[in-house]
């Protein structure tokens, strides 16, 4: 049973970032603080990494290697996407104030190096708020909106890792609708796009399903009960099932959570037990770890109402775990936790998890220096 197991206040408040999975660490790419700091996006991008274990944030410092090394790094953006492969974490796409990008870049997860990979072939155009997904040694580039045409796309790119040879997919049947703010997920050989929305406003609520071994998306009935279209929603696989939390529909924003079943093309709206996020997310650092599904960042839609500020959007920086399948353990603290039961006769290791539980985080800056 899926229960929601830890709800912190994190130190940063961003949105638009990227993220991946490293072992027990989540590595997110992103605006340094919105809360504190000017964007300006043609400084370098930030890195901050979640420890999983101790549930705390590590800020790694700005590259300042002189120019040369400078051009390596990508500056802050917005609408790009991070995956990692073997041991390196690609950076692709997204948009500046000035233009849209699609220069590869690579973070070395050992050295904390940057660097530009070396590309051949079909390179996408510029774009933003599309895509990417790994399937073995290949990353899976899909929609988005580019810069060229002005419009949003439905290409399917391939960019294989072992030749860096990028490649357009000559695909057949009935593609997903041209979008932005969608996400695509691999399941399998194949993968599953969910949701985005059009050029015209339209916001998206069935699955298509993209066959990589035949280059063809699938004819994919209709099921008979349908989450609300939405964009910048989270979404992730578990037990060969698609999942997706949250997301945003105009100018409201959700915190519900669906399960799709491929084999019966049917979905199922998912309560998990424990506390639900209070806060209605979208575009949220979404990272599987083990059996936990780490979910932190992004914006809620607020208005007069709810809050003091002004009607608008609101950057926050709640970080939430969602276990896939607790244990024992887990659950005990959790009850420790839920009842106020004392501590004092625990060991000392219970004692720290629970504190780290429920003691907001703080960032740690790492005092690590690029490489010359």
């Amino acid at each position: 049973m899926l229960h929601w197991t830890v709800h912190l206040k994190g130190p940063e408040r961003d949105y638009d970032h990227a993220d991946v999975a490293v072992g027990y660490k989540v590595y997110s790419f992103g605006v340094p603080d919105r809360e504190t700091t000017i964007v300006n996006y043609g400084d370098p991008i930030a890195v901050h990494v979640f420890n999983t274990v101790s549930l705390r944030w590590m800020k790694l410092p700005p590259v300042r290697t002189g120019r040369e090394c400078h051009l390596e790094v990508p500056s802050m953006r917005w609408g790009f996407t991070a995956v990692l492969i073997e041991d390196i974490i690609y950076i692709w796409g997204g948009g500046t104030s000035m233009e849209y990008c699609n220069v590869l870049y690579g973070f070395d997860v050992h050295t904390y190096r940057w660097f530009k990979p070396t590309v051949s072939g079909t390179v996408p155009e510029e774009r933003c708020g599309h895509s990417a997904c790994v399937l073995g040694k290949s990353m899976y580039i899909f929609g988005g909106h580019t810069r060229l045409t002005g419009y949003c796309t439905n290409y399917v790119h391939k960019l294989d890792t072992t030749t860096m040879l990028w490649s357009q997919i000559n695909t057949k049947g009935n593609p997903a609708p041209a979008s932005d703010g969608h996400s695509a997920t691999i399941i399998g050989t194949r993968m599953f796009v969910f949701g985005g929305q059009g050029d015209e406003w339209d916001l998206y609520n069935n699955i298509r399903v993209f066959d990589t071994e035949a280059n063809c998306w699938l004819n994919t009935p209709y099921a008979q009960i349908l989450p609300e279209g939405r964009s910048c929603h989270s979404a992730f696989a578990f037990n060969e099932e698609l999942y997706i939390f949250g997301g945003r529909l105009l100018n409201l924003t959700f915190n519900d959570l669906w399960k799709f079943n491929p084999e019966n093309i049917s979905w199922k709206k998912v309560q998990p037990k424990g506390k639900v996020p209070s806060s209605m997310m979208s575009s949220m650092g979404c990272c599987k770890v083990g059996s936990s599904i780490i979910l932190f960042g992004g914006y809620k839609h607020t208005n007069i109402l709810d809050v003091k500020i002004e009607h608008g959007d609101v950057e926050v920086s709640d970080l939430y775990i969602l276990n896939l399948s607790p244990n024992l353990k887990m659950l005990c603290k959790l009850a420790v936790i839920q009842y106020g039961l004392r501590r004092s006769g625990l060991p000392h290791d219970i004692r720290w998890e629970l504190s780290a539980m429920t003691t907001n985080t703080a960032t740690i800056v790492c005092t690590w220096i690029s490489p010359a």
